[in-house]
């Protein structure tokens, strides 16, 4: 091929759409959970529940592993006592069937619309399936199931309308405004006739506290303006002094492994997978600030968090103070309790985000940065702000070396986690260990000359063993590594980590972490239908973000294959053949061979349905893996 036509034939699917898959009868959904609705007749949806059982679709079954034959066609082998139970007047349904919303709650929110209705639902003497519970699972569910971090309609209609009110913030940017002001004003410049006065010295401890007072009457200020208008605020929700840095909850991160915030792919269910496997520290995804002030659901969404994650932040990305600070104080306020940090995205490389200023684009605008950081400090109260970063944005001018000691010690930063490479880089060329090192010993003598607690910092870059997370660590003083793409390929890496081993993981048990493991231990499949719904847009959607995963995934080459130990991220494999022909195809570059892995789990994919892989280098069976 010429090199336009390999430019052409490589990068993304940049017209990538996946539309929902709905029931061709669609149940109103109050009508579904057993209540009455409101509209009557007038209702878009159907109420009439014998017809929608009729033409609803069979139900699925998640089988086991034991039940997937490892020789092609790959199909479901049906053991004793695992053959379907069909319901007598509606055949469709299973009663043999166990649903994973319904297992791991006591009751299934999609009631008659649930892909899995057998399995929570019995019959009463008229032959009408009525749906059931299990109130002690449900009550000892409240605290280990139910996912948190919702924000309210409330408050998601006062951001949609632009009423929501952000006392912090505005007295913040006033300040900025003010200082930008005064530094903008002609100064009168001195004749030889003119007298200038000496500035007194003055006391910084006495300037805190006057500085402190003087925010404090401000926010008052801005309160008593308000009052009598739409924006009228009660006395709780006005902000007292700003908390001091030393009062801000402080990071104990050294040694804890550390799942990087993923777009798209590290969704809740990958994060709980990765939690099952050893993560101990998670980020959801990159969310942008300008949406969440904006009130998007689906932004909102990304802040989700399973109880199971112990440490959990949220990430944002935005340009400047006045839509960071903002986004800062409404995620405090309305996920009280629910975050541990907010990372402030300083490293994205795509163009999408650099050209507006955001991401990797505030390495090179570091007077702004400061601000952003020290005005989302103050509207994040305890909850500490922390920044991941690259080495700079062009190759060959890296200044992380004098950003990072910044961060710590000027504008308390709780934790930063350096990326080996430039923008420029994006994921090419090996990540630099050796400059990572500089910055951390950069960071610690500043550190230590102003006798500073040190703060964490994780360093990040091609960590895709055991061997490599523990070199690095003890070759450059990080507290620890922020690990991503491996993960991406190789979940199972967080074992490998905390037990300082390979693991020559075999085709089964990748199967076992796609669909579940043993004592009950839900896995991938389980979690996206408990995350996404176990109706059918909720199977479709977990199908989509599994073949995602599966883009990673079929990257891992056994280590029974290798020539030498251990494997590198930046490894390409020639073709090869599997110990067996399931490792054969959980190798597949074809994704249409992921679709086929996804039905394994979640049934027949509609004829509706299609995906279509991120990456073009991934489509080697045509650009969409129809079902």
């Amino acid at each position: 091929m010429t090199k336009e036509q390999k430019k052409a034939a490589r990068g993304a699917n940049k017209g990538r759409r996946f539309g929902k898959v709905r029931d061709e009868l669609e149940l109103c959904w109050k009508i579904a959970n057993g209540s009455g609705c409101e509209f009557g007749d007038g209702c878009r949806f159907t109420h009439d529940v014998d017809a929608y059982l009729t033409a609803k679709p069979a139900d699925l079954r998640v089988p086991s592993v034991d039940e997937i034959s490892q020789e092609p066609p790959f199909g479901v082998r049906t053991l004793d006592g695992a053959s379907a139970s069909p319901h007598l007047k509606y055949p469709s349904l299973d009663m043999g069937t166990v649903c994973p919303v319904f297992a791991e709650t006591g009751e299934c929110r999609y009631g008659l619309k649930c892909r899995f209705l057998g399995s929570h639902v019995r019959t009463d003497e008229e032959g009408n399936v009525v749906l059931v519970g299990d109130e002690d699972k449900k009550a000892r569910s409240a605290l280990t199931a139910q996912e948190v971090n919702f924000i309210g309609p409330e408050a998601q209609k006062l951001l949609r309308t632009k009423k929501y009110v952000f006392p912090i913030a505005k007295a913040y940017l006033k300040e900025l405004q003010d200082a930008e002001a005064k530094e903008s004003k002609p100064k009168p410049v001195p004749d030889e006739n003119s007298f200038v006065a000496e500035e007194p010295v003055q006391d910084m401890e006495v300037d805190v506290d006057a500085q402190q007072q003087s925010e404090k009457h401000t926010v008052e200020e801005i309160i008593e303006t308000r009052t009598g208008t739409d924006e009228v605020m009660s006395a709780q929700d006005s902000p007292d002094v700003s908390i001091r840095f030393a009062e801000k909850k402080r990071l104990h991160w050294a040694e804890k492994t550390y799942l990087a915030p993923l777009t798209t792919v590290g969704n809740l269910p990958f994060r709980r997978l990765c939690v099952q496997l050893g993560a101990e520290i998670t980020c959801g995804e990159m969310g942008l600030a300008n949406s969440f002030l904006a009130g998007s659901k689906e932004e909102w969404s990304l802040v989700r968090r399973h109880p199971s994650e112990s440490i959990f932040g949220v990430q944002v990305a935005g340009n400047k103070p006045a839509n960071l600070v903002p986004t800062a104080e409404v995620i405090a306020k309305e996920c009280a309790g629910g975050i541990d940090f907010v990372d402030v995205n300083c490293g994205c490389p795509i163009d999408l985000v650099f050209r507006t200023g955001s991401g990797s684009a505030l390495l090179d605008t570091v007077g702004k940065l400061g601000k952003i950081i020290i005005g989302m400090n103050r509207a994040l109260g305890e909850i500490p702000v922390t920044v991941k970063l690259r080495t700079g944005v062009k190759d060959g001018r890296n200044t992380a070396h004098k950003l990072m000691p910044r961060l710590s010690t000027e504008w308390n930063a709780g934790c930063i986690t350096l990326h080996g490479r430039t923008r420029q880089q994006r994921y090419t060329k090996l990540a630099d260990w050796d400059y990572i090192k500089e910055c951390v010993q950069a960071v610690r003598a500043r550190e230590a000359d102003e006798d500073l607690p040190p703060v964490p910092i994780f360093g990040g870059g091609d960590c895709f063993s055991s061997y490599d997370y523990w070199t690095n660590v003890e070759k450059t003083g990080v507290d620890g590594i922020m690990v991503g793409r491996g993960a991406l390929i190789k979940p199972w890496i967080f074992t490998e980590i905390k037990e300082r081993r390979e693991w020559d993981i075999s085709a089964r048990e990748r199967l076992e972490l796609i669909r579940n493991a043993s004592d009950s231990a839900l896995f991938y499949a389980e979690y996206g239908l408990n995350h996404f719904g176990s109706d059918t847009a909720g199977v479709n959607a977990t199908r989509r973000y599994l073949c995602e995963a599966l883009s990673f995934q079929y990257r891992y080459v056994p280590i029974g294959l290798l020539e030498r130990l251990p494997g590198r991220i930046n490894d390409r494999a020639p073709a090869f053949r599997g110990r067996n022909e399931l490792e054969t195809l959980l190798s597949s570059p074809d994704s249409q061979d992921w679709v086929k892995v996804s039905e394994m789990f979640l049934g027949p994919t509609p004829e509706t349905w299609s995906f279509t892989p991120k990456h073009k280098s991934n489509a080697y069976g045509g650009e969409e893996g129809q079902g």
